[in-house]
């Protein structure tokens, strides 16, 4: 490849991307006015975060050098999948110029440690119509220091050939260290838009992915879940959208949730400066064997679940987050979740279920600790019996 261009010099910046997409996703109900206060309380305002390097070596490679065709129709799996394997063991960046390239989930494009797949603002990997119930169009497995950046997935949900299974997903994870997923669009996928996860034993636990950062995504209107956190530690979310996912459940904007042997954990999740909104389930879960759950400076409305709902999850913190016009409660603990601190938050309107959508902004009302009046916080955070060490600072409400 002879394009030694900056990815600056192709790519949306990032700040620019996330506003655009925001933009676009504002609720017609709220109007140009209300556009100021999504923003404000969404990705916009807060400095955007830079992802950390990953190692590769300096050796460059172009798809079309490799017989991609980019023209839609022809299938460049094979293309994609030659360019990456000529890699040498030092690794490198393989560039994908703008263009529509379809590529075969059944078959996944692997991708090996110390590389870069470089999409162009321009470029959309399109998932190749298929029946399977587990297809991903990008695979990184069981590697290390890998990074996908720019440009678009887009999924088969809407001319898949199979009616079961929900693992088509657009990128998946399995036990890699050191992952980084930026600056790119992902949609209309049959499972999920991402799925980080681990890499199945037998008769052992998984192993885990290890330091995984996601940053300036657009995942939305997929049919499962916009992103997937399984069996990991240290996973980095930031000044993402996780929109619209709707199909099968959960649902949900962000499902954090282990893989289902007993042994397999999630440990350490820091979610903040994103918007997860109107979602057919829940908003954000953490499910069962996870802990160390960091949400921060996020918008979750319009969810048709609870804004955050918690499953038997350890240790989290939840601060300075604006949780509005969610079905349910804004937040939820249940099933013996244990050493949760809510600070900060801003809640209006939710358990719309009850109350029906209010796009009238009531007065604010700062509350410290639970109060279950419907003056307080009674539609908005709430917890089961079994809960213990929740600790509810001062937050504001508003009906």
């Amino acid at each position: 490849m002879n394009d030694n261009r900056a990815n600056s010099a192709a790519e949306m910046p990032r700040r620019e991307f996330i506003r655009k997409s925001l933009v676009l996703t504002i609720p017609p109900v709220l109007g140009f006015a209300g556009i100021g206060k999504v923003l404000a309380a969404g990705a916009t305002t807060a400095a955007t975060y830079t992802p950390p390097k990953r190692a590769r070596g300096t050796a460059n490679r172009n798809v079309k050098d490799f017989g991609a065709r980019g023209d839609g129709a022809t299938d460049d799996t094979t293309a994609f999948q030659a360019a990456i394997d000529s890699l040498p063991s030092g690794g490198g960046t393989v560039y994908v110029p703008p263009g529509d390239y379809v590529l075969d989930p059944t078959r996944n494009v692997r991708l090996r440690s110390k590389m870069h797949l470089w999409i162009h603002s321009d470029a959309r990997l399109r998932a190749k119509r298929n029946s399977a119930d587990r297809a991903y169009v990008l695979m990184v497995y069981k590697v290390s220091d890998v990074e996908i950046s720019g440009g678009q997935i887009i999924g088969d949900r809407h001319t898949h050939l199979g009616t079961t299974g929900e693992w088509g997903h657009g990128i998946m994870v399995r036990g890699s260290n050191r992952v980084t997923i930026r600056d790119i669009r992902i949609s209309d996928c049959w499972g999920d838009g991402m799925c980080i996860g681990g890499a199945m034993v037998t008769a052992a636990p998984s192993i885990p992915t290890v330091d995984a950062v996601v940053c300036n995504v657009v995942s939305t209107n997929n049919r499962r879940q916009g992103l997937t956190i399984g069996c990991a530690r240290n996973v980095k979310v930031y000044d993402s959208e996780f929109s619209n996912s709707n199909g099968i459940a959960p649902a949900a904007g962000i499902d954090i949730e282990p893989d289902p042997d007993a042994m397999s954990t999630t440990d350490t999740v820091h979610i903040e400066n994103c918007l997860i909104r109107k979602n057919a389930g829940n908003g954000i879960v953490a499910y069962k064997r996870v802990a160390n759950v960091t949400v921060r400076k996020c918008t979750i409305e319009y969810n048709g679940g609870y804004g955050l709902l918690t499953v038997t999850a350890n240790k989290g913190y939840i601060a300075q987050n604006s949780f509005k016009h969610n079905y349910l409660y804004g937040v939820q603990f249940s099933a013996s979740t244990k050493s949760y601190q809510v600070s900060g938050n801003v809640f209006r309107n939710n358990h719309t279920r009850l109350h029906g959508v209010n796009t009238t902004l009531n007065p604010l009302r700062s509350i410290t600790g639970f109060d279950t009046s419907k003056t307080g916080n009674g539609a908005h955070i709430a917890k089961t019996p079994e809960c213990t060490y929740i600790k509810v600072t001062t937050n504001q409400y508003a009906k």
